[in-house]
């Protein structure tokens, strides 16, 4: 298969900067047979996305669950259905699910996180908010879509419950086999 895809600077047109030329005459010959790296170009940056109060909004999902999140500059403190974290999510593990965000992006204790949760239970609500968590940090500092994109925190979790199955007990659970 042949790549037919064009990069941006080829659709606009552009042409690569002429290398400069060699200050000193008397630069030995090794150093002119070494090309010069290609010159990397950045990705062009997003907007950053914020409401009329400052804050950066995102959706996030996992399973059944949805979660309204709105990401401002503060102390760290992350309030979900109007009870904190450690109220809300009592196990430490889902805590740790929720800060996962932030610990890439190097920003623990540098936002103040509100969010709403509905459906699902508690794994999957805890899912649910560090999605839009990583959503609303990436509308607010669009630098950091990178490195929380490589992290996979962008990208929604597909897996969801097999359905039941009729002649099934279960999605692939057999009912008890009788002999007689």
């Amino acid at each position: 298969m042949s790549d037919t895809r064009e990069s941006i600077a080829d659709q606009l047109g552009a042409t690569p900067a002429p290398a400069p030329e060699a200050a000193a005459p008397d630069v030995p010959a090794a150093d002119e047979t070494q090309a010069a790296p290609p010159p990397v170009e950045a990705a062009p940056l997003r907007e950053q996305q914020l409401d009329k109060y400052g804050r950066a909004y995102a959706t996030g999902r996992r399973k059944d669950a949805v979660a309204r999140v709105w990401l401002k500059p503060g102390s760290g403190k992350i309030v979900i259905n109007g009870r904190e974290q450690e109220i809300y999510f009592a196990r430490p593990t889902l805590r740790l699910v929720i800060n996962q965000p932030f610990g890439v992006a190097e920003r623990e204790g540098q936002y103040d996180v509100e969010a709403t949760v509905i459906g699902g239970g508690l794994s999957g609500q805890a899912g649910a908010v560090k999605h839009g968590i990583a959503q609303a940090l990436t509308r607010f500092e669009p630098a950091l879509r990178t490195v929380v994109k490589q992290a996979g925190f962008l990208t929604r979790d597909p897996r969801a419950v097999e359905r039941k199955k009729y002649g099934r007990a279960k999605a692939r659970r057999s009912f008890q086999f009788s002999k007689r």
